[in-house]
């Protein structure tokens, strides 16, 4: 006779609080046309971005992380304890081991919880959602802390006009927990590696390795064609994630895309026939596309400022390299945002 596996806790997920870093350092696209040939004027009039924050010395994805996550923790109201799984997506922690994870649960001063880094580029942080979602779900958690970070300004080749302009650095961090109504929807996810070396790294790591020789390895874009991919596939994706929580534009109370390119952005709203009653995150103005971190950085701007209450229904998108991508309808954390 065999025994049953335990069953699942059939708990519902919530995000109960959230929290952001961003860096003291302003860059404005004047500076960064210090050493590119263009102009703020092109620069607004192509991405939608004015200034971005680069992280100062001693600033990492670690250390941003940490402060983000400490924010968001004490906006649950949660002791450290409580939190027993950590979640960090980024594709800047600059080193292959240790996971960037354990070592922010440590500075948190978290008591060995299960920790581990997810790296799916932009779309990172709605996919760290996900699994933690299920992970509450399943009865495998109770508090999960989900990051999205993304130290991007060191690996910025300065004098690439294609690049040098459209990434900033940030941290936002989420405490998910259990509910007893649904809160964060399921997920609708997926890829096309077939489009992967249109944001990528050069050279490789195994590249340098055989080459026994370094050489600063700088992130490239094939800009158009990722403008391409992501307005022919992104709104698709949106109106899917609505379709799987059963939820229409009517119902949301924002909408919250990935911070890539404010034109793209504008594809997705009309494809979507988005009522102009419905707002829209504009972070990337101040802060550019911030990768992992955009999601929630955006998500505390409109919470800030006001556009969408605490306990909005929100309409979350995150696409990026892989080419990957991840939405979910959410209510918006009702605790107030640490920032």
């Amino acid at each position: 006779m065999t025994a049953d596996i335990t069953p699942t806790t059939g708990s519902h997920s919530a995000i109960l609080s959230l929290g952001v870093y961003r860096p003291d350092r302003v860059v404005t696209n004047e500076e960064i046309c210090k050493t590119i040939d263009s102009t703020d004027e092109w620069i607004r009039t192509r991405s939608g971005i004015r200034s971005r924050r680069f992280a100062g010395p001693g600033e990492t994805s670690v250390t941003m992380a940490t402060s983000a996550g400490r924010k968001a923790i004490e906006a649950s109201g949660l002791d450290a304890e409580q939190i027993d799984c950590i979640i960090m997506a980024t594709s800047s922690h600059y080193s292959q081991t240790p996971q960037a994870a354990t070592l922010v649960a440590d500075a948190l001063g978290l008591p060995g919880p299960g920790s581990f880094d997810l790296s799916a580029g932009c779309a990172g942080f709605c996919h760290g959602l996900a699994v933690a979602s299920d992970l509450i779900r399943a009865g495998s958690s109770r508090h999960v802390l989900v990051i999205g970070v993304d130290h991007m300004s060191p690996s910025l080749d300065m004098t690439d006009r294609t690049s040098a302009f459209i990434f900033g650095d940030g941290a936002g961090a989420v405490v998910v927990g259990p509910s007893e109504t649904p809160k964060i929807g399921p997920v609708v996810w997926g890829s096309d590696g077939a489009q992967a070396h249109a944001i990528r790294q050069v050279p490789t790591w195994m590249e340098m390795v055989v080459a026994d020789e370094y050489e600063h390895p700088w992130m490239r874009m094939e800009g158009q064609s990722v403008f391409r991919w992501a307005a022919f596939t992104i709104g698709k994706v949106a109106q899917d994630a609505l379709d799987a929580s059963s939820v229409t534009v009517d119902d949301l109370d924002a909408f919250i895309p990935h911070q890539a390119n404010q034109r793209i952005n504008e594809l997705i709203v009309r494809g979507l026939k988005l009522p102009e009653s419905v707002p829209v995150a504009d972070d990337i103005v101040e802060t550019a596309n911030t990768s992992a971190a955009s999601v929630p950085l955006a998500m505390e701007k409109m919470l800030r400022e006001g556009q969408v209450s605490g306990g909005g229904l929100a309409l979350l998108v995150g696409f990026g390299a892989g080419l990957a991508y991840a939405g979910q309808v959410v209510r918006l954390p009702e605790t107030p945002v640490e920032s």
